[in-house]
């Protein structure tokens, strides 16, 4: 008897030995939306759970008439202004500094490798000093915005920049064309690509840190409005919230994908070789933060800002000493790279067991896939007034909420690896007769494996950003970032920053951790 084997779909992904239902793919992509809607309903119909905890649909399309006349869209109105400009300020402090260390290799010595040190440290991280430098006001906000822009800006534009094509120099410089003519004519098409890369990504990182400021600090904004419906148990309003909020986020994705294809219509890419080699990289890189740290040092020491507000470097030394010494900084630690690996190995096995049924499935993919880009609009602080509702403030919801933020990096990257594999895979597997399981280890596996363990790069940066969030808002009796709060209610400012130095270091690491695994385990492509 024959062996069935998975046939290519027109996705260009593995279409699974079963057999195919005969339904409409056009109606596909409501089956699920559809089924969780009579399930809803069902379950609230039956009382299976309180009103307060699982609201009926009909409340909640109630809510959507009542707060949607006017409270809602005041709330949102705020946000989206407070995002605008945020993104404004980040985006064109991004593109200038970007551009300033992608055109000056000295620029880059000395300047990028402080600059990256200080990215490391997530966004959430800073909050709690910002409030004490900028209070709770709107300059909190907008602080916190430009913070979270203007990284993934300045270091996409720095590629886009520094890569420009060497040929198109010599032409410019044997034209010599005027400064600004290079720039418009050669720098900046050629850094478009890579820049507006780097501003997806700050859509995504300014949206989701607004939620966050707003959801900690803030007394109005749809964040604040959520809080407001979390502890009212008014779960019908924070359901709209999360709507409205993947909805937004939705249309800024659609809409920034209509603007780049209008912008990038020459052929791509528009680099190609390196223009310069590596960075050198020794004590010219150190005069920076060396000069940084004594007008850190001479700035406290003098007086010019009080020690409660900034403390010094040789307190947060010593803070950090204390630390480690009695043992409190290395448990914080223990308990929130505990939660971290945790939520990454749930979050990160559903990641790659749902990614491979998308692209294996033509049928998956039809009936979840939308559903599962739906809810990836939706910013992740946004879950937190329901995961905490619906779970409690327990170490659950804290793992739920990690494996949370460590899923969709992971599955997409499985998807599209899967997806973009080579035809001649496909050829090959038919012709040896492989089954199912061979497949997956021999070819899908490998040859999708670069895109995988770049997705599991990502899932390890999102688990350790989710676990900083999660310890924020959801009390917990241990962890960095409860440690950091404590800190900050005391007016313990060098306990603050040693924490954040802490937080820095373990993400650097686990991106390095994340970069080797990928480097050992995709090492035959360099065979």
């Amino acid at each position: 008897m024959s062996q069935t084997v998975p046939r290519p779909t027109p996705l260009g992904g593995w279409q699974l030995p079963w057999r195919r239902v005969r339904v409409p793919s056009q109606v596909l992509p409501w089956l699920l939306p559809l089924a969780v809607a009579g399930l809803w309903q069902a379950a609230s119909h039956g009382h299976w759970m309180s009103e307060q905890i699982l609201p009926a649909p009909a409340l909640v399309w109630q809510s959507a008439l009542e707060f949607g006349t006017g409270e809602l869209w005041v709330h949102l109105w705020i946000s989206v202004q407070r995002l605008f400009w945020g993104l404004a300020a980040g985006i064109a402090g991004g593109l200038l500094l970007g551009s300033w260390l992608g055109g000056s290799r000295r620029a880059q010595t000395l300047v990028l490798p402080t600059f990256i040190g200080v990215a490391q440290i997530p966004t959430l991280a800073w909050i709690p000093l910002f409030m004490l430098f900028f209070g709770i006001g709107e300059l909190l906000k907008l602080v916190v915005l430009i913070k979270a822009v203007i990284v993934p800006v300045t270091l996409h534009t720095l590629v886009g920049v520094r890569d420009a094509q060497p040929k198109l120099r010599e032409a410019a410089a044997t034209l010599r064309l005027p400064a600004h003519l290079v720039f418009l004519r050669l720098l900046l098409p050629a850094a478009l690509p890579s820049f507006l890369a780097g501003v997806r990504l700050a859509l995504a990182a300014g949206w989701t840190s607004l939620l966050a400021v707003e959801l900690l600090a803030s007394s109005e904004g749809i964040g604040y409005l959520m809080v407001w419906g979390r502890q009212l148990f008014m779960l019908d309003l924070v359901l709209l919230c999360i709507v409205v909020i993947g909805v937004i986020g939705a249309l800024m994705d659609r809409g920034f994908t209509a603007l780049e294809r209008r912008a990038l219509y020459w052929p791509q890419p528009a680099t190609g070789e390196r223009a310069q080699g590596p960075i050198a990289r020794g004590a010219s890189s150190l005069i920076v933060p060396v000069l940084l740290l004594v007008l850190w040092q001479v700035t406290v020491s003098l007086g010019w800002v009080d020690r409660n507000i900034l403390a010094s470097p040789f307190d947060v030394l010593t803070s950090l000493g204390a630390g480690l010494a009695d043992g409190s900084l290395i448990e914080a630690l223990r308990l929130s790279l505990q939660r971290a690996l945790a939520g990454l190995l749930f979050g990160g096995i559903a990641g790659l067991v749902v990614g491979l049924l998308l692209a294996m499935s033509f049928t998956a993919e039809r009936v979840l896939g939308p559903s599962l880009s739906a809810l990836r609009q939706v910013a992740l602080f946004a879950w937190v007034p329901l995961l905490t509702a619906w779970f409690g403030l327990g170490e659950a919801t804290k793992i739920v909420f990690v494996s949370l933020a460590a899923f969709f990096p992971l599955l997409i990257a499985t998807q599209r690896g899967i997806a973009n594999l080579s035809p001649q895979l496909d050829e090959a597997a038919h012709v040896m007769r492989l089954s199912l399981p061979k497949r997956l280890r021999l070819l899908l596996l490998p040859g999708a494996a670069p895109a995988i363990f770049a997705g599991l790069r990502l899932s390890l940066i999102y688990a350790w950003l989710g676990t900083i969030g999660a310890e924020y808002f959801m009390p917990s009796n241990g962890g960095i970032a409860s440690l950091m709060l404590g800190a900050q209610q005391l007016f313990r400012m060098d306990q603050v920053m040693a924490a954040m130095l802490l937080i820095g270091v373990i993400g650097a690491a686990l991106g390095y951790l994340g970069q080797r695994l990928e480097s050992r385990a995709t090492r035959w492509r360099t065979a």
